[in-house]
């Protein structure tokens, strides 16, 4: 079967361009492994996180919860006043792709789960993400996150977008299953260079540029 040609490429942001993890907070604060774990994984916790994701405010959720755990208070603090340090550095090689993807004039757009208040903080630490785009799609600011199809429908409409032509690169397997049952062609990101590869199967590979 013939791949249809390509008419945009959309991009998640962390864990595919940048590496966003509480890990790289609380591995420092919580030194020991089964004390975080319980913290990440009872506190705050991938579900609360994503209430942030969908709209929530990160300041009054965390004063919230810090209020519930007095116990873990200072910590939980943490996620908003440290949550700079969750940042860690661009992921390897996926920037100079989506780069070559704008200058060969294919519209690049992001589609991110990120909460409203600390999307700016995101822009601050890496300003290529408020720059190579023509057009992000922010969870927070939509209050409705990824997997719900309902923010794939908001991208859809706001870039004209028609998902049987329109690439989506994703690392999380729930995104990636919701942008295929809508008609994307899509990418589970594992690396810059299986990306690479991938794209070039669809036939973009003056696109891609060798990186030293």
């Amino acid at each position: 079967m013939s791949t249809p040609e390509i008419s945009a490429v959309v991009f998640d942001i962390g864990g595919v361009l940048v590496d966003w993890n509480p890990e790289h907070l609380y591995g420092a604060l919580i030194p020991d492994s089964t004390e975080r774990a319980v913290f990440l994984g009872e506190v705050c916790t991938p579900s609360w996180n994503h209430t942030l994701d969908a709209g929530g405010s990160v300041r009054d959720s965390v004063a919230v919860l810090a209020g519930r755990h007095p116990e873990w208070a200072h910590l939980i603090h943490a996620w908003w006043e440290r949550w700079h340090e969750m940042l860690s550095a661009e992921i390897p090689g996926t920037r100079a792709v989506a780069e070559a993807l704008v200058r060969s004039g294919l519209p690049v757009y992001a589609l991110t789960n990120w909460a409203a208040e600390t999307w700016p903080r995101g822009i601050e630490a890496f300003p290529f993400l408020g720059e190579i785009f023509a057009g992000v799609v922010v969870s927070g600011h939509e209050s409705v996150a990824k997997p719900d199809r309902r923010l794939f429908e908001i991208m859809n409409e706001r870039f004209d977008l028609e998902p049987a032509t329109t690439v989506f690169i994703d690392d999380t397997a729930a995104n990636i299953e919701t942008a295929s049952d809508l008609g994307y062609l899509t990418h589970h990101f594992e690396s810059a260079d299986i990306l690479e590869a991938w794209l070039r199967d669809l036939g973009l590979p003056a696109l891609i540029e060798p990186r030293s």
